[in-house]
């Protein structure tokens, strides 16, 4: 039995487990918590998670490949941001309602002087 709406339905599914299994790692639920508040530079992530720059850029690799992020060059630095035009944007958004404040990760940067200039 099939129609027009179950391959839309089946697509849709299948875009919302992919993004559900992607915020299931902590450090990318995270990201996407603080991108909600900022933008970020790669290294202030590699600061904040004391993780390598290949590791941290993996993880916003895969969150930019299904549109959960954006990225802009800003000079010598690609600074990410939300993309609150995705079609999962909702989904975060609710999402978001029930993950703790990742502000004191941002202040943390901040009052570290670690934050980049860039932006």
């Amino acid at each position: 039995m099939t129609n027009k709406g179950t391959s839309f339905n089946k697509a849709a599914i299948e875009e919302t487990a992919l993004v559900l299994k992607l915020l299931g790692d902590k450090t990318r639920l995270s990201m996407i918590s603080m991108l909600s508040s900022q933008d970020c530079c790669v290294c202030e992530f590699v600061d904040i998670f004391n993780m390598s720059q290949s590791a941290i850029s993996q993880h916003l690799r895969k969150l930019k490949d299904i549109g959960l992020v954006k990225e802009q060059r800003k000079g010598q630095w690609v600074v990410y941001s939300l993309n609150r035009t995705s079609n999962c944007y909702p989904l975060i958004s609710d999402l978001l309602e029930h993950v703790p404040s990742q502000q004191a990760k941002l202040d943390w940067l901040e009052e570290s002087g670690l934050r980049i200039t860039c932006i």
